[in-house]
């Protein structure tokens, strides 16, 4: 199928049907819509700026949250860094917009409802959170906060991407060249983080000699 094919709003033509092998995505989560009758505690709520979509949360902290510094995050969210954390998509539920939604899949930069892919409000553009294949990345920003300690939750762990920064942030976390646990810790990284991941490496390095012949 053509990407014409595609309403800007991910209904695929079909002004908010449910029905059909293109929409079942509707019916899983984190898009499916929680009944009234089952148990989804609501901890927060959040929005976008129109107002169209609005959602409420589940869990008290995220599993976790991080300040990206990635080109892609600077440039998609016109700002210096993109602030995530990080939840399952049965954390979620989404109790207006849920045909308001637009996609765009980065790697192929279609809009078209393809995992891992960004989730936009189809009307004032405000990024709604990343989709993966297990999990979403929510953006704090669209919580409606109610107190310093739920705010104080949603802390971050680490930066990512820290050597494309355009500002400095001296706050004494972690800060990665790339992808937390998976490069190199660079500048203003606490030192035990430092030697935490030293020791981790040597090990693996140790057990990689161990087993080769």
């Amino acid at each position: 199928m053509s990407n014409a094919t595609y309403n800007a709003n991910g209904d695929n033509g079909d002004q908010g049907s449910t029905e059909g092998e293109l929409n079942q995505w509707k019916h899983r989560p984190p898009y499916r819509v929680h009944d009234k009758a089952e148990d989804f505690k609501v901890r927060y709520q959040g929005s976008c700026h129109c107002g169209k979509v609005k959602y409420q949360l589940s869990r008290e902290k995220p599993l976790d949250a991080k300040y990206c510094h990635c080109t892609t995050c600077q440039k998609i969210h016109g700002s210096p860094f993109q602030w995530s954390a990080i939840f399952h998509k049965d954390d979620i539920n989404f109790t207006h917009g849920h045909h308001d939604l637009g996609w765009y899949e980065s790697s192929e930069k279609t809009c078209v409802h393809k995992l891992p892919c960004k989730v936009s409000c189809a009307y004032c553009r405000t990024p709604i959170m990343d989709e993966g294949r297990n999990m979403i990345l929510l953006f704090p920003t669209l919580i409606d906060f109610k107190s310093p300690e739920d705010r104080k939750n949603f802390d971050i762990s680490c930066h990512m991407f820290y050597g494309r920064r355009v500002l400095d942030i001296p706050d004494g976390k972690p800060k990665w060249t790339g992808i937390n646990d998976q490069s190199d810790l660079i500048e203003d990284s606490p030192q035990d983080a430092v030697n935490d991941l030293k020791r981790k490496r040597q090990g693996e390095n140790e057990e990689k000699n161990d087993k080769d012949p």
